[in-house]
């Protein structure tokens, strides 16, 4: 069967990819049963050819109006499709959809009729909000990870930047590789407007946030990159659980110290 992927060299490594990452997730456990969501922005590689298919689905209805959607082109996990299966078969759990010009509906074009993902709001949201401020990144990921979802679980951890500081105190590489930390969203119901309004609204500031009790959203110039904070940001959970667990509380590098490694990297403040 003929795919979309065939003699596009560009299209194939980025769902590749994806195929990549979602192996990850499933192997560290982040991503139980369909748990996460993955969605790349892959316009900048659509072809006059597939521009020209015809959709493979009625179209339907995203929820909302995303002005800076029209014309774009995604590759969505699949709704209820697990991880497991998205990285051996990327184009059986996966499919490419358009935009259509009224900016509130797509359709599927490629490879099969497989309806994008449950939280295709949040995630097309984030895309719409992404290139409305200009931005270069295309990946939006969520997943479970299950040392930081526990760590939401304790209040003081949900106050503003508390988390984000003492993760970056466990190790130098989460203040070097996560540089804009991680930002906290109280529970909200899976799916909804709230949730996506809530997550556009701490994308201001950071490029990971977490939802509390739920999962985390990350965002990147490509899925690798996304994936990368989420994992350094994992490390340092399981470093501070880990000294916890040994019966002492970790003391961190100091301010000072993550200061001194901001300067010297040139990272943001």
């Amino acid at each position: 069967m003929k795919s979309i992927l065939d003699n596009r060299p560009e299209l194939a490594k980025q769902v590749g990819d994806v195929a990549e990452v979602a192996g990850y997730l499933w192997q560290k456990g982040w991503a139980e049963r369909n748990g996460g969501n993955i969605t790349i922005n892959i316009t900048d590689v659509v072809d006059d050819e597939i521009k020209s298919l015809k959709p493979i689905s009625d179209k339907i209805a995203i929820g909302r109006t995303l002005p800076n959607l029209k014309g774009c082109y995604f590759f969505c996990k699949g709704t209820n499709r697990r991880m497991r299966d998205l990285a051996r078969w990327p184009m059986d759990n996966g499919s490419v959809i358009r935009i259509l010009d009224d900016c509130a509906h797509y359709e599927i074009i490629a490879d099969n009729p497989v309806k994008p993902t449950s939280e295709l709001v949040s995630h097309l949201s984030i895309h719409d909000y992404l290139i409305g401020k200009g931005s270069s990144y295309k990946a939006v990921f969520h997943s479970h990870p299950i040392d930081l979802i526990a760590m939401t679980h304790n209040p003081a951890f949900l106050e503003k930047d508390k988390l984000t500081f003492l993760l970056w105190s466990m190790i130098p590489e989460t203040r070097a590789f996560c540089p804009r930390g991680l930002g906290i969203i109280p529970y909200e119901m899976p799916s909804s407007f709230a949730l996506a309004d809530a997550t556009i609204k701490e994308l201001e500031e950071y490029d990971v946030v977490m939802w509390e009790k739920h999962g985390v959203v990350a965002t990147g110039e490509d899925i690798m990159e996304a994936f990368d904070m989420v994992d350094t940001l994992s490390k340092s959970a399981q470093i501070y659980l880990t000294a916890k667990s040994m019966g002492f509380e970790p003391t961190g590098t100091t301010l000072e110290q993550m200061n001194e490694l901001r300067d010297a990297f040139n990272l943001p403040k």
